[in-house]
């Protein structure tokens, strides 16, 4: 496909310049005018024989079998009976959800319950019409969701590799794999082009530059799919693609996950819409609805967009499938009544637990005229177009079952040349690196032995969390790459994730000869990883001071860094003789030491070619930071990436000057939304035994006095229900490493806020702290206020912050931003925990005095 070259119009330029000074009214003003979006063919011509057979399946089908076909279940939720008795048209496995609820289920319990769904779906025993189902999954680096699969690296590192032609390789690796399983459909790719890098799906990006985007959507999609114009498209070894999530997904006001993306129409199509403007001509067969809204408006209920727009002026003849429960967020609407999607355009719901009440309720709205016959008959048409064009009627499947496929050799051995490819070389004084291997490595970083960390979210559970090395079998974390060369190359690679040496760590009695320090963000997923500040690891820095400790003891140090986005590391590339972004490689992290060595001779083995698809920012504050932007000072720019022969020229004296908490006005410091925000981790304190919470359900050890686990408000896990045995006392704690200064939020009359359900009124002392260190904390009692809750219904409750104040917590010095502390038994759960500026006046929660 050859070289992709950045490139955005000028006018595009201009937009973006001007996006953030329009107010709402003018964006909406210059909203809808579709001729900036290009007028499309379909991209396959009408088969006769295709629409006949709709035709002939309509006229057979009741209004009963027509809405079942719009419904997508969730596979923990829904059995193959309820597929026979509701007609359903599709199922979905969530991530971390797996077949008989086991993630060490084999490819074989993949096939098995998909063969059941697909006799279910085509039993006409009770006299109805024989449609198969289609199960999709979210196959987004690899077949990430099952044990044993290749992972690919995650898209973000794809981007930097600039090669379309390897990614069309991995897409037809990526369907092979899902195909063993009996998986018919992929929720992939992400053509999201991302401008504010707090966005907790940065990483599902392949470049915040258009041209990237739109070269690696049709180079996927064709790779999952195959060539529409081959005998063999959508069939055999290949799976329907879905392009995602339209649109605008990456464009949210600070970078705020399911937000509100306010810029005019034109920037929309042309930089938003980059990646569908390649992927619909290339025939992608289905596209995701995005959780986000353009200019106030929900895009599950966007008529405009998902119909004018995305159907009518861009061809689209497939189906538009909704995300996770997305439809619920459109004015009017609920999880299990949402007429106003589907009138809009949307042709499928995913609605993963409720399917039931939502079909019921659909049934009736469709009876009564409010989905109208026509807009029915359409959602259906197009999704028995995809379904026929797949050949899922024939049911010819050569590759389910078959050995030898799953992770094979061919697959992880692409995977390793993606790694290498992927390596971004940002620093390299004295040409540090390549290293020659024949020297003593010390192998540094809880990144370095760590296959759970280097692969991210999307892998086996959906946040990647709760992962161990035994859950990747066939995966080699980055030490054991470098370990296995250096060996190989007679030098020793000896592993100290906390940096500490000795006479007698290497066999020879030497000391190290170079430091390889392996680190960065821990696993996330979607809004769990947005972010408010992109300084890396906010408070205590660990690993920085690591590095400074080896460069003390003179010792040449190499950091490799694992992130999902652009981060300010200023004072870690000022620790650093030699820097390189790893991004999240995935299950190939031999693929490192391919780059990162010279051979035994000193040779280079393979190149760094690697180039930024980001740009990476220069201070705290750059968030927003691409070339479409006047202000364009980035410490790298987008396409930056040095050669192994390269030397660098960056500063040993970068700036270390920044605001960590918020730039400017005060914003909402948000503690815990889905998620605990860095600085802030989540810990269970059972009569003073810590215990991190780093999983979905976590308990204090041995007789489990106290559970914390993540249950859903709104969307999928984002609260956590507490339980209390009453064993001992005990507290669940939000606790950072170093006291933070908050006292800008106690001064601006700021409010502790967060939504709490009560399943059990408390009949003890239940308290709320915020804590400063031994001897120094604001305790409040939070019983009295709990026991009018209803049970069992959310509800909102604020302190005035001063409260803590005048009980003794020292916001100049926050150790614990929140803690709940019981002495007997309680059963309430909490989320979207912040500190929010100028709301103590109306606070619930006040002061005695």
């Amino acid at each position: 496909m050859g070289a992709i070259l950045s490139g955005c119009e000028s006018e595009v330029r201009s937009s973006n310049n001007n996006a953030a000074k329009l107010t709402n009214g003018e964006q909406a003003a210059a909203s809808q005018n579709i001729e900036v979006w290009p007028k499309l063919n379909p991209a396959l011509d009408p088969d006769p024989a295709v629409e006949a057979k709709i035709s002939h399946l309509m006229e057979k089908m009741t209004i009963e079998e027509k809405v079942g076909q719009i419904i997508q279940a969730e596979i923990k939720y829904i059995t193959p009976e309820d597929v026979k008795k509701y007609h359903i048209g599709s199922v979905l496995n969530g991530g971390g959800t797996y077949p008989n609820n086991d993630k060490f289920s084999s490819p074989q319990d993949w096939l098995e319950l998909s063969e059941a769904f697909f006799k279910a779906s085509m039993d006409t025993s009770d006299g109805g019409v024989a449609i198969p189902i289609i199960w999709g999954s979210d196959a987004v680096h690899g077949h990430n969701n099952i044990v044993g699969a290749t992972l690919f690296p995650h898209n973000i590192g794809l981007g930097a590799a600039r090669d379309p032609e390897m990614i069309r390789r991995i897409g037809i690796a990526t369907a092979k794999e899902v195909a063993v399983t009996g998986v018919d459909w992929t929720f992939a790719p992400t053509i999201a082009v991302v401008r504010d890098d707090r966005w907790g799906r940065t990483y599902e990006s392949y470049s915040e530059d258009p041209a990237v985007v739109g070269a690696y959507a049709q180079a996927m999609v064709e790779g999952l799919q195959g060539d529409k114009s081959d005998a063999d498209f959508l069939r055999g070894e290949n799976l329907v693609a879905t392009a995602k999530h339209f649109i605008g997904d990456g464009g949210t006001v600070r970078g705020i996950d399911r937000g509100d993306n306010q810029v005019p129409e034109r920037e929309l199509a042309e930089v938003h819409g980059a990646g569908y403007l390649s992927a619909l001509p290339a025939g992608v067969q289905t596209v995701m609805a995005s959780f986000n809204s353009w200019n106030g408006e929900r895009l599950h209920g966007h008529r405009y967009l998902l119909t004018n727009v995305l159907k009518e002026r861009l061809g689209f003849d497939g189906f538009v499938v909704g995300d996770w429960n997305g439809h619920r967020f459109v004015p009017g609407c609920s999880v299990d009544s949402c007429a106003a999607a589907i009138n809009a355009g949307l042709d499928m719901f995913m609605v993963p637990s409720d399917w039931k009440a939502l079909y019921h309720n659909t049934l009736e709205q469709a009876k009564a005229g409010e989905i109208g016959t026509e807009r029915l008959n359409d959602a259906v048409r197009r999704i028995l177009r995809v379904k026929i064009r797949a050949g899922l009627f024939e049911h010819i499947r050569p590759l389910a079952g078959k050995d030898g496929i799953l992770g094979n050799k061919e697959h992880r051995e692409l995977a390793r040349e993606a790694v290498r490819k992927s390596l971004v070389l940002l620093k390299n004084n004295e040409k540090l690196v390549p290293i020659n291997p024949s020297q003593n490595v010390l192998v540094v970083g809880d990144g370095a032995h760590n296959l759970s960390k280097q692969s991210g979210g999307w892998t086996i559970s959906w946040q990647g969390t709760g992962n161990t090395r035994e859950d990747f079998p066939g995966a080699t974390t980055i030490f054991e790459g470098i370990q296995a060369f250096v060996a190989a190359s007679g030098g020793q690679a000896v592993l100290s994730e906390s940096g500490d040496f000795s006479a007698s760590t290497f066999a020879n009695g030497g000391g190290p000869d170079v430091a390889v320090v392996v680190y960065g963000e821990e696993p996330y997923a979607e809004w769990h990883g947005d972010i408010a500040s992109i300084e890396y690891q906010l408070g205590e820095k660990s690993d920085l001071a690591k590095l400074k400790a080896l460069r003390d003891a003179g010792i040449p140090v190499v950091s490799v860094f694992l992130t999902g986005r652009p981060l300010w590391v200023n004072k870690e590339l000022n620790a650093s003789d030699a820097f390189v972004v790893a991004w999240l490689p995935g299950s190939e992290g031999q693929g490192i030491a391919d780059v990162l060595f010279t051979d035994e001779n000193g040779n280079v083995r393979y190149e760094f070619s690697g180039k930024l698809p980001f740009s990476w920012p220069e201070f705290v504050h750059q968030t927003v930071l691409n070339p479409y932007h006047d202000e364009y000072q980035p410490l790298f720019a987008l396409g930056y990436g040095l050669g192994s022969e390269s030397e660098s020229t960056v500063s040993n004296r970068l700036s270390e000057d920044g605001e960590t908490y918020s730039i400017g006005e005060l914003e909402d410091a948000w503690v815990l939304v889905s998620r605990p925000r860095a600085p802030w981790g989540l810990y269970i304190d059972d009569a003073g035994t810590l215990t991190s919470v780093t999983g979905n359900r976590m308990a204090s050890p041995d007789d489990e006095n106290i559970t914390v686990a993540s249950i859903d408000m709104e969307s999928q896990e984002d609260a956590r229900a507490i339980s209390w045995k009453g064993a001992r006392s005990g507290a669940v704690r939000l606790m950072a490493n170093s006291k933070q200064d908050l006292s800008r939020y106690l001064a601006e009359s700021s409010a502790l806020m967060l939504d709490v359900r009560v399943d059990r009124k408390p009949s003890h002392s239940v308290t709320a702290e915020v804590r400063c260190g031994d001897g120094c904390v604001g305790a409040l009692p939070l019983q009295s206020y709990l026991a009018e809750l209803e049970p069992g219904s959310w509800a909102s409750i604020s302190i005035d912050l001063q409260c803590f104040a005048e009980q003794g917590a020292d916001f100049g010095r926050v150790s614990e931003a929140f803690a709940l502390a019981s002495e007997e038994e309680l059963n309430m759960a909490v989320a979207n925990i912040r500190y929010v500026p100028g709301a103590a006046e109306n606070a619930m929660v006040k002061c005695a005095g």
